[in-house]
């Protein structure tokens, strides 16, 4: 597919229904069936919403950066009032961690308008305040873009789904182009920042995170930010010292340990 699909963009208010050649979701629910997918946690966003992300260091979570707006106000949260849960199901966590600090892809703009600059740029990491050090929560690892037809997997939190991840062991490139990855896979409300992943070397890796829907030829899609370069901006930018919390007009300020107020948070439903 070397031309752009004719997309019908949708922040991820993502697609109910995979193309017909795809494996359908498998929850999570058991402990054996979740074990190799605790990394994934569920985010909750100041009690209002979640988004879907996975640790990919002891302390880094890989998420979208539309998770970090305000819907209606269309202004960056309060980081600190999110919270990772690690391998959440069935009302426990393998653990709990709030989060340090948050860097977002720095040419992202939430401006309402879904485009493809836009997918291409939704890309959040996230410092935990503390080291997840637990030998059942191992981080994955990222890799270079899938080519494709390469099979992917995705797994995620969503509307129906919030208690348990489910897994999708069977969807597909469609399309790489300008740095957003088209795919195959099933994804739904609170889904945005789920990871994909590529099994190329019998090992889950993650490739991309889940953005947006579109349509391709009258069949549902998924949207994803290509990693590499991005991800290395990212982490760049929190060796840097980036990532601390301003409030909305404040950003030449700095913010003291008296001045630790939640006095924002996301007021979404269903990011």
């Amino acid at each position: 597919m070397r031309r752009w699909v004719a997309l019908s963009f949708a922040l991820l208010t993502v697609a109910t229904a995979a193309l017909s050649q795809d494996a359908d979701l498998r929850s999570l629910e058991s402990g054996v069936d979740a074990r190799a997918w605790e990394a994934v946690g569920r985010l909750d966003i100041a009690g209002a919403g979640f988004c879907t992300g996975a640790l990919i260091a002891p302390r880094l979570v890989l998420t979208a950066a539309h998770c970090l707006f305000d819907r209606k106000t269309k202004q960056r949260i309060d980081h600190r009032d999110v919270e990772f849960l690690a391998g959440w199901r069935n009302g426990r966590a393998g653990a709990y961690r709030n989060i340090r600090r948050a860097v977002v892809h720095p040419d992202y703009v939430y401006d309402g308008a879904v485009s493809s600059q836009r997918v291409r740029n939704d890309l959040a990491l996230l410092e935990l305040d503390r080291a997840i050090q637990n030998t059942t929560i191992v981080p994955f690892e990222t890799a270079a873009r899938p080519r494709r037809g390469d099979r992917l997997g995705v797994v995620s939190y969503a509307k129906d789904r919030a208690e348990a991840p489910s897994l999708q062991e069977m969807c597909s490139v469609l399309a790489r182009q300008e740095g957003v990855l088209v795919t195959t896979c099933s994804v739904d409300f609170g889904s945005s920042g789920a990871p994909i992943f590529t099994f190329s070397n019998g090992v889950p890796q993650i490739v991309s995170v889940v953005s947006a829907k579109a349509q391709v030829e009258g069949n549902e899609v998924s949207l994803g930010t290509a990693l590499g370069t991005p991800l290395a901006l990212l982490q760049a930018e929190l060796v840097a010292g980036k990532g601390v919390y301003h409030a909305p007009g404040l950003e030449q300020k700095t913010v003291s340990a008296s001045d630790r107020r939640r006095t924002t948070g996301a007021k979404f439903v269903k990011p």
